[in-house]
């Protein structure tokens, strides 16, 4: 159940409340990515440390390994990985139109070779859903077309009239107790696709809605043109989930105009090559700079890496190849992630988002190699 608590004056950005059987998770909210079972460099208790409230989990990869059998012999997804708090699983539908060897679409799903072993698999709309009721997620997603960005209008018009059926077809199949499903509304770049993909999938009736098909290689205006498109037909009532975004500054955009949930793999992916996110933008700690620079990762920040740890150190030991730097930058990427949805839930609160959203983005300076990042198939692939 989703609550929606306040919108903020002069702005759509919302602050809401979605309430499930195993925990309630505040919006505007960012669920760190656990794609094959754990979350890059992070272990459960680091994870519940900085308060987060809900991961993500993949299909396709865990269907793959270790395999429906393996987890449904370890009590379930949630006990399997030792994680209590709420949990949501992708589809797998990107990874088997972004990943697959060879693939093959069929009127019910689309049959394609492992990206592992090259085996012959099939997955589609029930296959998908009985594969998330078996994991037993609290949320879980409806098995999609998402197609390049680059594809013709007519080619995007061919995915969403499938992602319409299959979504159809996964509002039908059974669901584990108290599980959720969320429908994604595809269309490109194309404003008449959107609207008829949002407007279909609400006369659904699902939980809540994902606007997919971004952070997919778009320009970033297109990619802010995507979920404007789509957001005016989504209800007020349901959640709204942006998938596989962003930076820092782009779920800032996206929470003013009017999305509560993200994931994105950018906070461990680029803390593995020694980059730091704070709230000017990113840097690199491994670069010269930073070998006598005895300052936090971030000042101010309050994050056990920050509150522990000098630039110098995290830098030498990124250096050395030494594990714990990684680390260090990935608990303190994951935290200022956390702490910029907590940040806007207060000022949403207090009725000072505006003011929150203005300095904010004046401050930021994108890197365009984060950006380039974004776009490739492996943010939300294999590695993560």
């Amino acid at each position: 159940m989703f609550e929606l608590l306040k919108t903020a004056p002069g702005s759509k950005a919302r602050l809401g409340r979605l309430t499930t059987t195993r925990g309630v998770i505040d919006t505007p909210v960012f669920m760190p990515v656990g794609t094959q079972g754990s979350v890059k460099a992070l272990d459960p208790r680091e994870l519940v440390e900085m308060d987060t409230r809900i991961i993500l989990g993949n299909t396709y990869h865990l269907f793959i390994r270790p395999g429906l059998d393996i987890i449904t012999q370890g009590g379930g997804l949630h006990r399997f990985i030792s994680w209590e708090r709420p949990m949501l699983t992708d589809s797998g539908g990107f990874q088997v139109f972004s990943l697959a060897k060879i693939r093959k679409i069929k009127p019910h799903g689309v049959e394609f070779r492992s990206h592992l072993d090259g085996s012959l698999l099939f997955l589609g709309p029930k296959e998908s859903m009985e594969i998330q009721r078996i994991l037993g997620s609290d949320i879980a997603m409806v098995f999609d077309d998402c197609p390049p960005h680059t594809a013709t209008k007519r080619d995007v018009r061919a995915a969403v009239d499938r992602t319409l059926r299959w979504a159809k077809e996964c509002r039908e199949q059974p669901r584990a107790a108290g599980q959720f499903v969320f429908g994604i509304v595809q269309g490109g770049s194309h404003a008449d696709l959107r609207e008829e993909c949002a407007k279909s999938l609400v006369e659904m009736e699902f939980d809540g809605y994902a606007i997919g098909g971004v952070s997919v290689g778009e320009p970033e205006p297109e990619m802010m043109k995507a979920v404007e498109y789509a957001e005016p037909f989504l209800p007020a009532h349901k959640a709204r989930y942006a998938m596989g975004l962003g930076t820092p500054a782009q779920m800032v955009e996206l929470v003013a105009r009017g999305v509560d949930m993200f994931d994105c793999v950018l906070p461990t992916r680029v803390a593995r090559n020694g980059t730091a996110f704070t709230r000017k933008g990113t840097y690199s700690i491994k670069g010269g700079a930073c070998k006598a620079d005895f300052r936090p990762i971030e000042e101010g920040c309050d994050c056990f890496a920050c509150h522990r740890f000098t630039r110098a150190y995290v830098r030498h030991l990124l250096n050395v190849n030494e594990i714990l730097g990684l680390r260090l930058v990935s608990i303190h990427n994951s935290h200022m992630y956390l702490k910029v949805m907590e940040d806007m839930r207060k000022h949403i609160a207090a009725g000072t988002f505006q003011e929150f959203y203005q300095e904010f983005i004046a401050n930021y300076v994108p890197s365009k190699k984060v950006l380039a990042t974004r776009g490739q198939t492996i943010v939300r692939g294999v590695d993560e």
